[in-house]
């Protein structure tokens, strides 16, 4: 069975970053609520799964847009 593809909105230094499952940059953002919303949009385009994490590296919501 292959792998489910992903998009994971993570805080980093600067703010909120959305990612490809591969750790590969999509976006950064300054506020979560902006970096939620453009990883949701991004990952209904991909047909992916929507990880959100909290600020201390714990998941907060996993959503799967098939």
């Amino acid at each position: 069975m292959a792998a489910q593809k992903q998009v994971l909105t993570v805080p980093t230094d600067k703010g909120w970053r959305n990612k490809a499952g591969n750790n590969r940059p999509i976006s950064n953002h300054r506020t979560k609520k902006l970096a939620e919303k453009a990883g949701r949009k991004l990952a209904m385009e991909r047909h992916a799964m929507h990880v959100v994490y909290n600020t201390d590296g714990s998941v907060q919501r996993k959503v799967s847009y098939p």
